[in-house]
């Protein structure tokens, strides 16, 4: 019968029995103490979570949760392979698989930092606006996640004694040929991104491109689309909006209106002279604008014109309009009573008799 000494006595693969029965108790020790280590550190983390106010802590705490048994099996297992002779490919095998446990737990504590910053600037901009679309944060999020996750399988077969550059080369020479061939979506989405983060408008805006007028409904990855005060949906695509001036009309704290008035040639000076009073009272009476100017301005080709000046303390284009409809009603009003005529394109042909 074969008796514990001998069995410890007993050799395999280089090492005795006392060897495995030694590298098995540092194996118990080393888990138990991982173990141990862990819940305390949660303890300590959450005790410590209790005393501020940021939630940092709260993101350590929850990456250290996720940390389960078996990253403490194959630590163990690893601590405890130092001491024994092994052979080359399990001394290899065993450094491979701590290099991918490593490697694979950094990468979600980058993970769970991504995640934080994402999540923390949504609910920031939330704050700042309930109706702001926050989905481009969550899209770059998940870029940044995958470029990472591509530098860690570098590293890892780095580390497994792969030969990494023409990889790298091969994945310089295949981007440059996907980036040729998505070059304008590529554009867009970057462009989508300039949108949302620099914020020359956002949703609900009133914006002018060019000749179309309307209000931001969503920007989306590629396009923007705008419904037009006609009530129609105008797609642009937002490569074409950040290589082009925009006029942002919500963000319009108060509005300057400048317009002519034609008055007719016959017109005496004295009433001349008078429609500058004139147009100043009716201005000045009116509710929401401050006056600024009225000038005979020049001898037109048909009229002498004036150019009336004032600002509308709102920037609803309705209000305007009613504002200046009101306006344009009490100056042909008071003309009638005065006497002046607004003039109309017409010719005059002397002729002359010999």
């Amino acid at each position: 019968m074969v008796t514990f000494e001998q069995i410890l006595q007993m050799q395999v693969i280089g090492n005795t029995g006392r060897d495995y029965f030694h590298a098995l108790l540092i194996f118990a020790i080393s888990f138990i103490t991982l173990k141990i280590f862990k819940s305390y550190l949660i303890h300590v983390l959450k005790k410590a979570a209790k005393k501020t106010k940021n939630d940092i802590d709260d993101m350590v705490i929850d990456f250290v949760s996720q940390i389960h048994w078996p990253f403490f099996v194959f630590v163990s297992f690893y601590i405890a392979s130092k001491t024994l002779i092994l052979p080359e490919i399990v001394k290899s095998l065993f450094n491979y698989g701590f290099v991918i446990f490593a490697v694979f737990y950094a990468g979600r504590g980058v993970m769970r930092v991504i995640d934080y910053i994402a999540l923390r600037e949504i609910k920031k901009r939330q704050e700042e606006d309930a109706e702001e679309d926050t989905s481009f944060i969550l899209v770059l999020g998940k870029i940044v996640k995958f470029f990472i996750w591509v530098i860690a399988l570098l590293l890892v077969l780095s580390n497994l004694g792969v030969n990494i550059t023409p990889l790298i080369t091969g994945l310089g020479i295949g981007g440059i040929a996907i980036a040729f061939a998505l070059q304008n979506i590529l554009e867009d989405l970057f462009s989508s991104f300039t949108i949302y983060f620099d914020k020359p408008f956002k949703k609900g805006d009133i914006i002018l491109i060019g000749q179309d007028r309307g209000e931001v409904k969503h920007i989306g990855l590629k396009t923007t689309r705008i419904q037009t005060l006609e009530g129609e949906e105008l797609i642009v695509s937002n490569r074409e909006l950040t290589n082009t001036r925009i006029r942002n009309l919500k963000r319009m704290e108060k509005r300057r209106v400048i317009f002519t008035l034609g008055v007719e040639y016959s017109t005496n000076l004295k009433k001349l002279k008078n429609v500058d009073i004139i147009i100043a009272n009716i201005i000045k009476k009116i509710d929401k604008i401050e006056f600024e100017r009225v000038h005979f301005k020049e001898f037109g080709d048909f009229s002498l014109i004036y150019e009336i000046v004032y600002h509308v303390n709102d920037k609803d284009v309705k209000i305007y309009m009613d504002i200046q409809e009101r306006i344009n009603f009490a100056i042909k009003e008071q003309f009638e009573k005065e006497g002046i005529q607004i003039a109309f394109p017409t010719q005059v042909i002397h002729v002359k008799k010999d």
